[in-house]
């Protein structure tokens, strides 16, 4: 093992999203660093995404995080033009209905009549009863916005420990000493960006965990013959059974819109899910499959409430929770991080429109 010893204010366990965009805002306030257990920072989560930016994706809890984002992420390059079309069959009714009560006065939602998802999106069986457009939905290029996080982090003095998994975590004089395969990070501050891991982590750290569960969520690429138009909107399911949006060369990105329970692991699709998705796909469409070109799977880590969790532990002193995204930590980093960054330093709260407390460890007791 490696017996180096790294000095730190603040060592944050996890580069992906959460991790990388943390420490690019905390910036040179404090002596940070990032070790990530993998050779490639992003890898599980961040690496995995289906690249969307939507507010409505995510319910309440997320959304205003979600909204605070936008600003940045348009300002900075980071979102490409995309439309959401929520679709429903008469069973999903109820599901529109409960999302426009929810978010329609947060979120600019229109009504959409069978005749007019038919002009949307070509190739749509009979059957279904209506819809919703989300004008605002966008693309968003995330390996662009998780490199320009590790780069302004780096800019500001931040150490990338990299293939540096944790192997234990102890609490010496006021200081955490983490060790790991890389050597060891001593520091007053221990950030849980683990994703998947963060409970493991927690425990390793003699702290209670939240309870933050992964998930797997399949995704396969299909080449479709009509050629899917580039400009499709992002389609969803209003019941959560599918969503599919247009790729490069006439693909698709389609998922059955899973939520398998599973260890935290370097997560594969597994065929019966892939099957699902592409026979809900062709219940919706006529489109013929000509080939499927490659599928993959990544982690969904949900707190028990399915909101994020950002804040000290309230039992244990330096320990910060950063955790809990559910898959939407991409499209919310930048006030996701803020906030972060504000509790962490002790800043006044970044933006007054969100309620921080929501999102405090000690919801959870």
């Amino acid at each position: 093992m490696n017996e180096t010893i790294t000095i730190a204010d603040i060592a944050i366990v996890g580069a992906g999203m959460a991790g990388a965009s943390l420490a690019a805002e905390i910036g040179d306030a404090a002596r940070v660093v990032l070790i990530e257990g993998e050779a490639q920072p992003g890898y599980h989560s961040t690496g995995r995404s289906a690249a969307f930016w939507q507010e409505t994706y995510g319910g309440p809890a997320v959304q205003p995080l979600t909204s605070a984002s936008f600003a940045f992420l348009e300002a900075h390059g980071f979102l490409g033009a995309r439309e959401a079309v929520y679709l429903a069959r008469p069973t999903g009714l109820a599901a529109l209905d409960r999302l426009k009560a929810e978010l329609g006065s947060k979120v600019h939602l229109d009504p959409l009549t069978p005749q007019q998802l038919d002009a949307r999106i070509p190739g749509l069986r009979s059957g279904l009863a209506g819809g919703l457009a989300e004008p605002s939905c966008r693309d968003i290029d995330v390996a662009g916005l998780h490199a320009h996080y590790l780069s302004r982090a780096r800019q500001a003095g931040a150490m990338l420990l990299a293939d540096a998994r944790v192997e234990a975590i102890t609490r010496e004089d006021g200081r955490w000493r983490i060790a790991t395969r890389d050597g060891e990070v001593r520091a007053t501050i221990i950030v849980d960006a683990a994703g998947a891991w963060a409970d493991q982590v927690a425990a390793m750290a003699g702290v209670r965990p939240i309870g933050i569960a992964p998930f797997r969520r399949t995704m396969v690429q299909l080449q479709v013959d009509p050629a899917a138009l580039a400009d499709l909107p992002l389609v969803m399911d209003a019941e959560q059974r599918f969503y599919f949006k247009p790729e490069a060369g006439g693909r698709i990105w389609l998922s059955p819109h899973d939520e398998a329970p599973t260890p935290p692991c370097d997560a594969a699709p597994e065929e019966i899910d892939i099957a699902v998705a592409i026979d809900r796909l062709e219940r919706v469409v006529d489109w013929r499959i000509v080939r499927r070109e490659r599928a993959w799977a990544g982690l969904r880590s949900f707190a028990p409430d399915r909101a994020p969790v950002y804040g000290f532990d309230v039992r244990a002193p330096g320990f910060f929770w950063c955790a809990g995204q559910g898959g939407f930590g991409i499209q919310t980093a930048p006030a996701a991080a803020s906030i972060a960054a504000a509790l962490l330093l002790g800043r006044s709260a970044p933006a007054e429109t969100i309620d921080i407390d929501r999102y405090a460890p000690r919801r959870f007791g």
